[in-house]
């Protein structure tokens, strides 16, 4: 494990550390995560310790978010070489702490973002972002941050997010940062580890559909529903199954009927038995 890293299990310890760097002057700034970190991560955590005198990282899998169908118990796991990562990165402390920690017996409460979480991945996983805003709540009151950096490749979960803290006037900032990509356009993500080499090559139709939108739009093209049907397509040549391809308004999510002002095409298919998500500003 990365020398200088101090690793924090508790509740009650994160706060009094966290409350020990303002009273010496220091401010604090958190990314959450759920672990096997890639290089996407480390560039929220190295962008957070631009923004923070001391960053936490949190390493939590969070079972809330999670559907009983879902992955939980194959998520991909690597603390010792996280930690290494997250020091590599900036980070001063882990905060990694135990499922009965955050969700003790008889735990009850929860957080529930409305109208952001409606559909879209919302839809297909009916529990999720009340999972992840509940427990960035529970995270964030651990911490104590004054600033959070997230990924906008988890788009819907940022505005989420950023939603809650407002409404709950968390008085933080929440900071997207623009996805990290690997060479070949493909999203850095955790759930890449399961492709096969010919899935990982098929997926690669989420980007390139993605990008295609992006330069129509630059081109002149302002109609969701063209930009959405050709996406399909390059998708669909490639045996995907598609959970949705929407194009949004890049800050409240709803539907629209012409780009006119900020909006997002995102994606969410299935490439053998993972399911990826992308998305790009338009």
């Amino acid at each position: 494990m990365a020398a200088k890293i101090k690793v924090i299990k508790t509740v009650a310890a994160m706060q009094s550390w966290s409350e020990a760097q303002k009273r010496a002057g220091r401010s604090v700034g958190c990314v959450p995560t759920m672990g096997y970190l890639h290089d996407g991560h480390v560039a929220l955590i190295r962008e957070c310790a631009k923004l923070s005198d001391r960053v936490v990282m949190t390493l939590f899998v969070n079972p809330a978010q999670f559907g009983p169908r879902e992955d939980l118990a194959r998520y991909p796991r690597d603390f010792e070489g996280d930690c290494k990562k997250a020091a590599a990165g900036g980070a001063h402390a882990v905060f990694y702490p135990s499922v009965s920690e955050m969700y003790p017996e008889g735990y009850q409460t929860y957080v529930t973002v409305e109208e952001v979480t409606r559909d879209l991945e919302g839809a297909f996983r009916p529990i999720h972002f009340r999972g992840v805003a509940t427990v960035c709540a529970k995270l964030f009151n651990a911490v104590r941050p004054t600033v959070a950096v997230f990924g906008e490749k988890d788009y819907q979960q940022l505005k989420t997010v950023e939603r809650m803290a407002r409404d709950l006037n968390l008085g933080l900032r929440i900071i997207g940062l623009p996805t990290v990509r690997e060479p070949d356009g493909l999203a850095m993500s955790s759930r890449n580890v399961y492709l096969s080499a010919d899935e990982r090559r098929r997926a690669l139709s989420i980007s390139r559909a993605l990008f295609a939108a992006r330069d129509a739009v630059k081109n002149g093209e302002d109609r969701p529903y063209v930009l959405a049907k050709r996406a399909l397509k390059t998708i669909a040549a490639e045996g995907l199954i598609p959970d949705y391809v929407e194009v949004r308004d890049a800050e409240t999510l709803a539907p629209i009927k012409k780009i006119a002002a900020a909006a997002r095409m995102l994606i969410a298919a299935r490439v053998g038995k993972t399911r990826l998500i992308d998305n790009v500003a338009l």
